[in-house]
């Protein structure tokens, strides 16, 4: 099996202004999914998509591939992840090469290790699965969830059923977005991923924080200067 890994940076982040390299633990952000890429030993090639020739000098530094920079159709907001991962497997064909899975991995989710990236590979070929997406256990029942009009009334926020301790509610997953693995050629069959043939990988919440604000950010850091 020829493996790809997939980590994609786009420039020009609204939230947290260019998030993808900004430094955390004195490395851009993308090096940690880079270097976690390298370190799990899977893939014959780790590459980033990115529109910025910045953003490309600095992922090569760390070892990896930008034969090609992103189509401005897949370099606004609206771009969707698959659509960047079609681009990428199709000029990855022009130059020869063919993949038999790929691996998307989001670089705003540094916390991600080698080992979890292995572990969901091991996953991927136990199961001979079609498609690995990453989970987390959800932090709060979602029986506590609810939405609120205008008068911010709470009658009826909670059923009264499910007014109960939280050990007495089952657990609930939710996506991470740390690690997706999926076959090529399912890929290009459907590519909603969560259908017949797809499985989850469990990661704990800690590993889990996906970067979107400045707080984000900071808690990451703290975490991670606490590996080390």
């Amino acid at each position: 099996m020829k493996s790809l890994a997939i980590i994609p940076a786009r420039s020009g982040s609204k939230g947290l202004k260019d998030k993808n390299i900004k430094s955390m633990c004195g490395k851009p952000l993308v090096a940690h999914s880079i270097q976690a890429a390298f370190n799990s030993g899977v893939f014959e090639t780790v590459m980033v998509s990115t529109d910025s020739e910045q953003y490309a000098s600095i992922a090569k530094e760390y070892g990896a591939e930008v034969p090609f920079l992103r189509s401005s159709e897949n370099s606004g907001d609206g771009a969707g992840s698959w659509d960047v991962v079609k681009e990428v497997l199709e000029k990855y064909y022009a130059f020869g090469k063919e993949y038999s899975d790929i691996c998307l991995l989001q670089p705003t989710s540094p916390l991600r290790s080698s080992e979890d990236i292995k572990n969901a590979y091991d996953l991927f070929e136990k199961k001979n699965a079609k498609i690995v997406i990453s989970v987390c256990e959800v932090e709060h029942p979602i029986e506590w969830c609810n939405t609120l009009d205008e008068s911010l009334s709470m009658d009826g926020f909670i059923k009264r059923e499910e007014d109960k301790r939280r050990q007495t509610h089952n657990k609930k997953y939710r996506l991470n977005g740390a690690i997706y693995i999926v076959k090529t050629d399912e890929l290009y069959k459907d590519d909603f991923i969560y259908r017949e043939g797809s499985y989850a990988y469990i990661m704990n919440t800690e590993r889990s924080i996906d970067i979107d604000t400045e707080l984000d950010f900071r808690i990451t850091e703290m975490l991670m200067k606490e590996r080390v």
